[in-house]
């Protein structure tokens, strides 16, 4: 019914006004840190724009602060960056677009335009869900990138706000319907299987890394474990039909 479909794309968008929200605001924590570490406000600003993927802008000033070179600053958030390329399968079909919009939404697609997105239950509330995530972190984590970066050593340690803590909640939220509901129950395997590798990895492993083997536990699962019939917490039974495309859905939720 039209009337359920503006009440999931109303719904959508109020998840990514709250998650982009949480996540701008801890790019006050950026901001301080790279002007620490040796980054002037100019190459601090420049860096959130153009790189915006938080982990991977993390891991580059960790390498500069740290006095590494810039290949390995360089190199380190490649390799953190890598993960938004497993998005992309994805998030492109659920967006269709082409031309210049491929490229603007592939600049958005990040951890969170993507959670947001994949977790809604119609292809209108999938497309306002990335689109209002991607567009809010985007504006957000570089307008508070820019003032920590402006308020430098006033903020002290911006770690000990908590911040990061907001982001993770945030996280935590959306993928709890998927590890907490009904025949989610390989889902709590995975993600308790990510869990033990990262913290297996982290005393061995650049900062970064973990997160990486964490995906690829999920990876390894979804090449090897055939797709379950049995329905999750947030998926209709059968296919689904996106009264506004006409196309139907089929893909796991």
């Amino acid at each position: 019914m039209a009337g359920d479909d503006d009440e999931a794309v109303r719904a959508a968008v109020r998840q990514a006004v709250s998650v982009s929200v949480a996540t701008g605001l801890y790019g006050v924590s950026f901001g301080a840190l790279s002007v620490a570490a040796g980054l002037s406000i100019p190459q601090t600003a420049a860096l959130s724009l153009l790189m915006f993927s938080g982990g991977s802008q993390f891991a580059l000033v960790g390498v500069v602060g740290a006095g590494g070179a810039a290949g390995a600053a360089i190199a380190t958030a490649g390799l953190l960056g890598v993960r938004n390329g497993l998005y992309g399968p994805q998030v492109a079909p659920l967006l269709g677009v082409h031309g210049w919009r491929r490229l603007l939404a592939a600049h958005l697609t990040i951890d969170e335009s993507t959670a947001v997105g994949t977790a809604q239950r119609s292809n209108a509330a999938a497309r306002a869900g990335f689109w209002w995530t991607g567009a809010g972190v985007f504006v957000l984590w570089n307008a508070f990138t820019l003032l920590g970066a402006l308020l430098g050593d006033a903020l002290g340690d911006p770690r000990t706000y908590g911040l990061d803590a907001a982001a993770a909640a945030a996280f935590l939220a959306l993928v709890w319907p998927r590890v907490a509901g009904r025949g989610a129950r390989l889902a709590r395997t995975v993600a308790a299987a990510a869990v033990v590798v990262a913290l297996a990895a982290t005393p061995f492993v650049p900062a970064g890394v973990p997160v990486l083997l964490a995906a690829l536990v999920a990876v390894l699962v979804g090449m090897l474990v055939p797709p379950s019939d049995e329905p999750t917490a947030t998926t209709p039974a059968g296919p689904t039909r996106d009264r506004a495309s006409g196309a139907t859905e089929g893909r796991a939720r």
